[in-house]
């Protein structure tokens, strides 16, 4: 990795790439330290605390959610849209025309997910000023127009700084290196590291007999990290054989190939989905407020209704045993839907036909489509389990020992390990295209 990005960097043209890449990334964590007007970081940081759907969003805000900055809603909105426009593309016929026309109907599902991110981040906006109402985080509000203000001011900056991203994001996909969402949510979480360091020395200087589980929390770590990368990497190979034909006097095919089928073909989709859908209950609380939390109306006595609302909220709560598994089943449901959008094992089928090629011992045709889809199952099947596994460790973790709460690392350490691949695959590609020699030298 070290020497791929050596020689990335000797390249003057891929130098320009990564230096872009990294004034990106500079403007981006200064939008992360940029104060709103009118919020109280310290009313902020209460209400973000490991274990809650605050402290996910935190994490890939880049810590910005707790101090009240001008990405406080991170790429949230624009990842929202894109489940969204993605899901719709296969329902509605419209959607799923435009993805047929190839760039220019990418560009057009492009804007329509910029126009909905943009419904999602006022949205989200609003519900978070709600939150930071009540919670007494938003300050100077006054009476009357005064009130209004306050309010129009920090959903407008949420709002633009959440554009604000997707439009940086986009910079970096036309003149940096990578995918430019990816490299902000990386970008996001690594800044993240110094914290969760400084929180794990604040456990040992409070308890020195810690230091044991935070050794353990760290081994777990790297083999965490070493079972993405092989997950990453890990693939079946179906093997592929192309039938001889003669034209005139030359003779082709009679090749041997294969079809290789990625364990983790989906990456973190599945994880941000299934996370998405969890976090539904803690978006409608922050419009309508838990009522067991509210000492009165708990004096009075909760109506049927309220102890119903209270149950559910109480049942997609981030320390409940349940969320840890609705939230694997999710992913795993989640996972088979996302191949089954991306992998099309009739139109493989198809492509090997029209190409005189055939896999051993299985017929032409559907006998050919019903094998891949099996073993399209079978590896799906094994890579949305991988996938449940590290996104559900930290929260049985936190549950077995909470003091050593380490918020969503599994997701995290994940997305992080995934973004490093795939940039070092970019810039594989990149030096490859450039040392070509060509037809004519």
């Amino acid at each position: 990795m070290l020497k791929t990005m050596l020689n990335a960097w000797k390249n003057p043209d891929l130098r320009k790439k990564i230096l872009y890449t990294l004034l990106i990334i500079v403007i981006f964590r200064f939008g992360c330290a940029l104060p709103v007007p009118f919020l109280d970081p310290d009313a902020l940081s209460g209400m973000v605390q490991d274990g809650n759907i605050f402290g996910y969003l935190n994490v890939l805000s880049g810590g910005a959610l707790e101090k009240g900055t001008v990405f406080a809603l991170s790429i949230q909105p624009y990842i929202n849209a894109q489940i969204i426009i993605q899901l719709l593309t296969y329902a509605l016929p419209p959607l799923e025309n435009l993805a047929k026309e190839g760039e220019e109907g990418r560009k057009k599902i492009a804007k329509i997910t910029g126009f909905v991110a943009l419904g999602i981040s006022l949205v989200m906006s609003y519900a978070y000023y709600l939150t930071m109402s009540k919670n007494g985080a938003v300050v100077n509000v006054g009476d009357g127009f005064a009130k209004v203000f306050v309010a129009i001011v920090i959903i407008a900056t949420f709002t633009a700084g959440a554009n604000l991203i997707v439009f940086l994001g986009n910079l970096v996909n036309e003149n940096g290196i990578g995918n430019g969402i990816s490299i902000i949510l990386f970008a996001g979480i690594i800044a993240r590291v110094p914290v969760d360091l400084q929180a794990m020395i604040q456990t040992i200087a409070v308890d020195p007999n810690n230091v044991f589980q935070v050794i353990i929390l760290l081994l777990i770590y790297v083999v965490m990290i070493g079972f993405i990368v092989m997950m990453n990497e890990a693939e079946r190979r179906i093997p592929v054989t192309y039938a001889r034909r003669v034209v005139g006097r030359k003779q082709y095919g009679g090749q041997s190939s294969y079809i290789p089928i990625k364990i983790a073909m989906s990456g973190v989709m599945p994880i941000i989905f299934a996370m998405a859908f969890m976090s539904i209950p803690a978006t409608i609380e922050m419009f309508i407020p838990d009522p067991s939390k509210n000492q009165t109306l708990l004096e009075q006595g909760l109506s049927t209704g309220q102890k119903i609302y209270a149950g559910i909220l109480h049942f997609f709560s981030y320390q409940s045993g349940w969320y840890a598994l609705i939230y694997f089943v999710l992913i795993i449901a989640f996972n088979y839907f996302y191949v089954s959008m991306i992998y099309n094992p009739i139109e493989i089928a198809n492509q090997l036909r029209q190409s005189n090629g055939g896999i051993p011992g299985i017929r032409p045709g559907k006998p050919t489509s019903d094998f891949i889809q099996r073993v399209l199952s079978k590896i799906t099947l094994i890579g949305a389990v991988c996938l449940g596994l590290i996104a559900v460790f930290p929260i049985i973790y936190h549950l077995i020992r909470p003091e050593m709460a380490i918020s969503m690392a599994g997701t995290s350490i994940l997305i992080i390990v995934s973004v490093a691949l795939e940039t070092l695959r970019t810039l594989e590609s990149q030096m490859m295209m450039r040392h070509h020699k060509g037809f004519l030298e």
